[in-house]
């Protein structure tokens, strides 16, 4: 895990004010995952004196909980969740962090006088300044909000657009700040963590096939249907959760050659009477498929790279009656098709 605050980022500032930039009391979402079924997987975060780790928790179908994880799914469009957002702290828990945070760095072994001064100055904010004592005071009536990266994304560049310093909400009030958690907010944290089955077509013939003979495609009914994940936060007098929803709509085949004919002649099967595509059973040599692909040229000596893409409508109810729609998500998969010539016999 990414420590907060990283060390490493002060020691290439020059000056205590470019210092205290990187001191905006950036926490780290925790990813660490359990093992189980669809329901009952529950992520929970850590904290202790030196970080802080994101209280936000996850159930239901997230990665790594579905045997074979797809990765997540794609955001269409340039859309993406974020990768970093703002999140509730009681007092005491703000000042523990900030006092272990402060110590561990003015006591760090060769760490550079500007940094300690920074961090001191930074550190005076909350306990003889503005908020006098971290507003212990105050306890009852409010928290500080902190921002919180999502450690799986630390190197892309909306991980650091979060660089507000804590700062104190009462309870009750909306942060009026971008990425602080709503429902709206959760939903699409609880989107990047939604595990949606591998999107292995079932083909007939499978594996191999002959040159104009048509290939028949469908989708497992079981395994592709509604995957849903929820996300919940319980922290510093907020009490907020969201719940998402994807539920596969159309499969996308691309045949990895110019050279074949797609049913349907878009290449983009859909959803008819529950499933997608259908099974291919004996006597159905002379129909054509509703979703599946005839290749007109042999492969050769190689094979072709059949690419199957799944694409999932998202939908999502929250805290409050909330709700509403996110952007569609594909996952997609390849696999190798052998075309063989048909053999002609000459008598």
């Amino acid at each position: 895990m990414h420590p907060v605050n990283t060390l490493g980022k002060w020691l290439l500032v020059g000056t205590t004010a470019a210092a205290l930039a990187f001191v905006p009391g950036t926490a780290v979402a925790d990813k660490s995952r359990g093992d189980g079924s669809q329901g009952n997987v529950k992520t929970s975060a850590k904290r202790d004196g030196h970080t802080l780790t994101s209280l936000i928790s996850y159930s239901g179908a997230t990665k790594g909980t579905s045997g074979k994880s797809s990765g997540g799914l794609a955001p269409t469009g340039n859309w993406t969740p974020p990768a970093c957002w703002y999140e509730p702290r009681t007092a005491a828990e703000f000042k523990k962090y900030m006092e272990g945070m402060f110590t561990s760095t003015v006591n760090a072994p060769g760490m550079p006088n500007y940094a300690k001064t920074a961090v001191s100055q930074y550190r005076d904010i909350y306990k003889d300044g503005k908020y006098k004592d971290y507003n212990l005071d105050k306890a009852d009536e409010g928290a500080f909000w902190v921002s919180v990266q999502d450690e799986d994304r630390w190197d892309e560049p909306g991980a650091w657009t979060c660089s507000e310093l804590p700062f104190w909400v009462k309870t009750g009030d909306t942060p009026q700040v971008k990425n602080s958690v709503t429902p709206d907010v959760l939903a699409q944290l609880a989107y990047n963590q939604v595990d949606v089955p591998e999107t292995k077509v079932s083909l007939a013939p499978a594996d191999n096939t002959k040159v104009n003979l048509p290939t028949w495609a469908w989708l497992d009914n079981a395994t592709f249907k509604p995957v849903s994940v929820t996300a919940s936060l319980n922290a510093g007098g907020v009490n907020l959760q969201s719940t998402v929803t994807a539920t596969p709509v159309s499969l996308r085949i691309q045949p990895g050659t110019k050279d074949a004919t797609l049913y349907p002649g878009s290449g983009e099967c859909t959803f008819q009477n529950g499933h997608i595509g259908t099974p291919y059973t004996k006597g159905d040599a002379d129909k054509t498929p509703s979703c599946g692909v005839t290749y007109l040229r042999s492969s050769g000596s190689g094979s072709y790279r059949l690419q199957a893409t799944l694409t999932w409508n998202v939908e999502w109810t929250g805290s409050g009656d909330a709700g509403g729609t996110l952007p569609t998500g594909t996952f997609g998969t390849t696999q190798n098709i052998t075309v063989q010539e048909i053999q002609a016999i000459n008598r």
